[in-house]
This record gives structure tokens, C-alpha cells and sequence, in this order.
């Protein structure tokens, strides 16, 4: 059975389509087929940290009846799990179309059929205030809000109250740029590199909770050093 999880962005620049990148990375790279579907058409954030053709965009995929699997772009990935991506990537008449009630009926569509095909789908989530945000919302298992340290206080309760009013909850609360918060299940420090999921990194361990917070699926972790690994690079 698949995990279905929206990554919802308390407000905007949070960090919240790095966030689900990154964390789909780490599955795909743990073997695990994953699919990212792109829900924030203003920004298109997704669509500028993948290369390749984007068309049918997903905005277009909302529009017609065409499947998911012709608007996916596969991330290069060593071998492990299928990384494939569904950005939106479109001019202003479009995704104004694309924000209409039917259509984003059928974007809670593709996440079904995204489900049927990936063991995790990831769903790039803006601030609930647009049709495609309260479908994703409300199409996937779990939902997880994501603001950063500064707008924490003031941006998570509101997004709670949205999240309400369209009849679901959060499931967790991740906090970036910072080292902890009080309301963070999983607090995320600043990305210092591209991709962020190699094991030396400090952010590792972070995006490591971050996924085994919303999947059942256990990361493997490198195993701490002991004191003689300690002095002999000393």
C-alpha cells in the first residue's frame, strides 16, 4: 500500500519544495519508488530544480484526461528506488484554468493514480488558499506543515485553522532553519549543500526523521564513531 503525504508550507519561502525533494531523494535512494507532485502552481518551484522536458506539465494533466505517467520526469538517481517528478510549469492562463474546482479534482485524481503506481507520493503543497492545496490536503494520507523558525508563531496556528475549516488536521510539524523549536516534531537546519541526503552532512539525521515521521519506511544511519575512529584522524 502506498504512503500518500502532502509537505504543506505555512507560508511561503519556508523551505517547503526543497524539503520534499530532498526527502524524496532519501527515499528513492533507500529503494523506495517515489512520485512528487508539484500542487504549488504560483511559485513553480519545483519545476526549476528539474531538468528535462516539461510538457504535459501538471497543470495540463489537470485540464485533460492524459496520465500521470506522460507528465512525470525521472531525477537521476544511483540505482535504489524510481524518483519521478510532476512540476507545474505553465503560462498564467493556464494556471488560472488549472485552479478551477474541476480541476483540482482532478489533481486529488493524480495523486490516487500517482498511489497506484509509487510506494510514496510526496505532494509540494502551498499556504491552504488555493483549490489544488485543499485537494492535496485532502486527498493524502498525512499531512505535514512546514514554516520556518521566524514565522512559526504566527503561521502554523493559521494553518492548523485552514487545515480544520476543509475537514483534516496535521499529522506533524517540521521547522527549518533551526536547530530546535518547541512545536517542531523534527526541526531542519539551513541546507548548506545540494543534494543534502549524503550521509556526511549535518542535515542528514534531520531529513532522516523528517521521512520516518510520515512513512513507515526506517533509514539506515551511519553508525556513530567510536574513540579510536575519533583519534585517528586527529
Amino acid at each position: 500500500m502506498s504512503t500518500t503525504v502532502a509537505f504543506v508550507g505555512a507560508a511561503g519561502g519556508v523551505g517547503t519544495t526543497r524539503l520534499t525533494l530532498e526527502s524524496g531523494r532519501l527515499l528513492a535512494g533507500n529503494g523506495i519508488d517515489t512520485a512528487i507532485l508539484d500542487a504549488s502552481y504560483g511559485t513553480q518551484g519545483l519545476s526549476d530544480r528539474v531538468s528535462g522536458r516539461l510538457d504535459p506539465d501538471v497543470t495540463a494533466l489537470c485540464l485533460r484526461e492524459t496520465p500521470l505517467e506522460e507528465g512525470l520526469v525521472d531525477l537521476p538517481m544511483e540505482g535504489a528506488g524510481r524518483l519521478a517528478a510532476c512540476p507545474a510549469h505553465a503560462p498564467f492562463e493556464r494556471l488560472a484554468r488549472a485552479k478551477a474546482p474541476d480541476a483540482a479534482e482532478r489533481f486529488g485524481e493524480l495523486i490516487d493514480e500517482a498511489a497506484r503506481h509509487f510506494e510514496c507520493v510526496l505532494v509540494d503543497t502551498p499556504p491552504v488558499a488555493t483549490n489544488p492545496a485543499v485537494a492535496a490536503v485532502t486527498a493524502v494520507e498525512t499531512v505535514a506543515m512546514i514554516c520556518d523558525d521566524d514565522r512559526a508563531q504566527s503561521a502554523l496556528p493559521r494553518t492548523e485553522d485552514r487545515l480544520a475549516d476543509v475537514g483534516t488536521d496535521s499529522s506533524a510539524t517540521f521547522v527549518t532553519r533551526t536547530s530546535e523549536h518547541p512545536d517542531a516534531d523534527v526541526a531542519i537546519p539551513t541546507f548548506e549543500r545540494s543534494p543534502a541526503t549524503a550521509r556526511e552532512t549535518a542535515i542528514y539525521d534531520a531529513l532522516c526523521d523528517v521521512v520516518e515521521t510520515v512513512t513507515d519506511v526506517s533509514i539506515e544511519r551511519p553508525e556513530p564513531e567510536g574513540v579510536l575512529d575519533q583519534l585517528r584522524f586527529k
